[in-house]
């Protein structure tokens, strides 16, 4: 019985597409009439129509079985003809669980296209130009209508794009995965102390720009619509902001980042009276570490931080606000046995005016180390950002430089440094992007792979590459995982190998928070990869996803009992340090720490609450470490080490190290004798210059 009935979706534009010419719905012979969509169910994605043919692309004989060929067939609107293009560069079919890839994981033209299990794999990347090209990434070649026919049952192959219309597809409406332009001509105005007008000029998007993203250094401040071009920005007194705008369209494409604006604002009134000088100093030593005291300094607005000097030079800096006054105390950690120092504290207010020095006081450390960090030694600096650092089986390291894109070998014996290679493809951001993380597997000293987590020009990407000798021998690289996306800031970074051989990744949501819950999506998330890049049998959503819910996490580590720990960026309220389980919910975009940003919030049922929680302006943890189950978190903003000690599934007698000693904190690495690796990462960090740092590297000599 024949019932003819109106189409129900893909519209495009004011114009219907046809989507129902004569032809048979199961796509394998002709001659019987399309059913109508009520006999039809709706499905998720949409068709690809070729330009050739006004064909769709067509899952042969509406197998699911992996291999199962591609034609194109007259449009009918059944599953076997739903595509969608995901974030990490997927093209889906069957709502998602079968991914278009190339045949035999060939890369050669007249290769066919077929389908297989998703998996994230380089066989299985895609983009689509402006033009309509359907581009394999692993090959370079199109997706092609074989000998430019036009009939249904035609194979579609990989072949040598060439522009011409049987490479050409198009989508209707909501299949839209173009990101809008940058926005460019970032300009501020009527700039005071609590506010300033920020303007842009338009990015530009195949269908429209929606709204825009204010963020200043990864934090956003707020969105606006897509018709608006500038607005008034809340900011703080005597600050220095890098502000920057992302346009994002009605599907959630999000562009990559403006040029960044160096936003300086002036304090609300001059202040050059200095804090009185603090009083009542006292020291007491415990092993190798000294506590300090002291009485409150009083200022004319406030008091915002206390300067610690030792010896006469400055080693730390207890911080605060006018609302949150600094704290009194602070302990100098790492110090040599039986050794006099000499100490004295001065007060600084908000506008730098610093206070006379308080008396000075005398303390011998203990005649041996009792106390959790025993010694602290400089190993190495370095004039670009230590990001990535890995012990070598012989007791020496391999550390990434961001910004400069090579490898450093470092023998910290002698301090001897030997760069070994530059990383091809690696392209820095104009923020946090470039050259992160390292890992070698336990097997390195027989397969010498070096694992590396880079950006390039168009994605974040994992890669491996030998260490021949004290080379790099950038020859055998092999790209594992690919298509993972990139922004300013939110790149995430971190490798780490898990005791089942896996290894596990940490991937930023590219300022696009909502990938975060998108389990299709590599953004936002924490990977777990075979070693040769496939995805394991027993991840739970079929991909190379591990955890979600995640929006900047860099910090991983295994403790004792094989679970895994990681450490992530909040926005503006807080960070937090997760216990990861498989395919657990960890709240982003709704739920930052333990405060509701959204939807039911924290709430959620499902959503997993972290371990333990920092306000951002104490953290901004980067690089955390597991040693003898003693947790410990490098943070950068917050000027300090974090140490806990793991009892059950909780984090105990939470210490802060370092505060203001050494600056900002980026990696804590373990070393193999159960010490620890820190490097710091004071400037140049968001702007992805080469070699403009001023960078040290120590050893943390460990106590009880």
């Amino acid at each position: 019985m024949k019932r003819h009935v109106r189409s129900r979706y893909w519209i495009t534009g004011v114009a219907t597409v046809a989507l129902f010419p004569a032809g048979c719905i199961d796509g394998s012979s002709d001659g019987v009439e399309a059913l109508s969509t009520d006999e039809v169910p709706l499905v998720t994605g949409a068709p690809l129509i070729g330009a050739a043919s006004g064909r769709c692309l067509d899952v042969k004989g509406r197998s699911t079985t992996p291999g199962a060929v591609l034609q194109i067939y007259t449009c009918n609107g059944q599953d076997n003809q739903g595509f969608n293009f995901t974030s990490a560069g997927e093209l889906q079919v069957y709502g998602g669980t079968r991914c278009v890839e190339a045949q035999n994981g060939r890369t050669s033209p007249g290769t066919k296209a077929v389908i297989g299990n998703c998996n994230g794999q380089a066989r299985q990347q895609w983009t689509m130009s402006s033009a309509g090209a359907i581009v394999h990434q692993q090959s370079g070649l199109c997706l092609d209508v074989e000998g430019r026919r036009t009939t249904n049952g035609t194979a579609v192959q990989l072949w040598t794009c060439n522009g011409q219309t049987n490479q050409q597809w198009s989508s209707p409406a909501g299949a839209d995965t173009q990101a809008p332009t940058p926005p460019s001509g970032v300009s501020a105005s009527n700039v005071t102390c609590s506010s300033a007008t920020l303007s842009w000029a338009a990015s530009t998007d195949n269908v429209g720009v929606a709204s825009y993203d204010i963020y200043h250094d990864g934090q956003q401040m707020t969105s606006v619509s897509g018709s608006t071009l500038s607005t008034s920005l809340t900011v703080m007194p005597g600050v220095s902001w890098g502000v920057y705008v992302n346009a994002r369209d009605a599907a959630g494409n999000v562009s990559q980042a403006s040029e960044t604006l160096r936003l300086a604002t002036p304090h609300c009134e001059a202040d050059n009276q200095p804090p009185t000088a603090p009083t009542n100093l006292t020291g007491s030593a415990s092993g190798t570490s000294v506590t300090l005291q002291w009485a409150a300094s009083t200022d004319n607005v406030a008091v915002t931080a206390y300067d610690v000097h030792r010896n006469g030079a400055k080693v730390g800096t207890v911080p605060g606000t006018a609302s949150s006054p600094p704290a009194r105390s602070f302990v100098d950690s790492g110090l040599s046995a039986a050794t006099a120092y000499t100490y004295h504290v001065v007060a600084r207010d908000a506008q730098s005016n610093a206070s006379p020095a308080s008396g000075s006081i005398s303390v011998t450390t203990g005649s041996a180390c009792s106390t959790a960090v025993c010694e602290v030694v400089q190993v190495a600096t370095d004039n670009d950002l230590p990001w990535g650092l890995v012990s070598l089986p012989d007791g020496t390291v391999l550390y990434s430089r961001r910004d400069a894109d090579d490898i450093v070998h470092l023998d910290p014996s002698t301090g001897v440094k030997t760069s070994i290679g530059t990383v091809p493809n690696v392209a820095g951001t104009d923020g946090e992007g470039g050259l992160m993380g390292l890992a070698i597997a336990p097997t390195f000293e027989s397969d010498r792979w070096l694992y590396i987590m880079h950006t390039s020009s168009t994605d974040n990407r994992i890669v491996r590459i030998k260490v021949i000798g004290n080379r790099l021998d950038t020859s055998t690289e092999q790209v594992l995982v690919s298509g993972i996306l990139r922004n300013k800031y939110h790149n995430g970074g971190r490798l780490r190998w898990g005791p089942d051989g896996k290894l596990y990744a940490s991937t930023g949501d590219a300022q696009n928070a909502n990938l975060a819950q998108d389990t299709s999506s590599l953004s936002g998330k924490i990977l777990r990869i075979e070693p040769d890049g496939r995805v394991p049998s027993d991840n739970p959503f079929g991909n190379y996803v591990w955890s979600y819910g995640h929006r900047n996490p860099q910090g991983l580590a295994f403790d004792s009992q094989g679970r895994l720990w990681e450490q992530e960026f909040g926005n503006t309220v807080m960070d937090e340090t997760n216990l990861i389980q498989r395919g657990g919910n960890y709240g982003w975009p709704n739920c930052e720490g333990t405060t509701s940003q959204g939807g039911s919030g924290c709430g959620t049922s499902g959503y997993i609450a972290p371990k333990l929680t920092y306000r951002t302006a104490e953290g901004s943890c980067s690089g955390i470490a597991i040693v003898n189950d003693v947790f410990y978190a490098a943070c950068q903003r917050g000027t300090r080490m974090y140490r806990a000690v793991i009892s059950g599934s909780s984090l105990t007698g939470v210490q802060q190290l370092f505060v203001g000693t050494y600056g900002r904190l980026r990696t804590v690495e373990p070393t193999l004798d159960g010490d620890l690796w820190l490097t710091t990462t004071n400037t140049g960090g968001t702007d992805s210059v080469p070699n403009n740092s001023n960078e040290q590297i120590f050893r943390v000599i460990l106590g009880d």
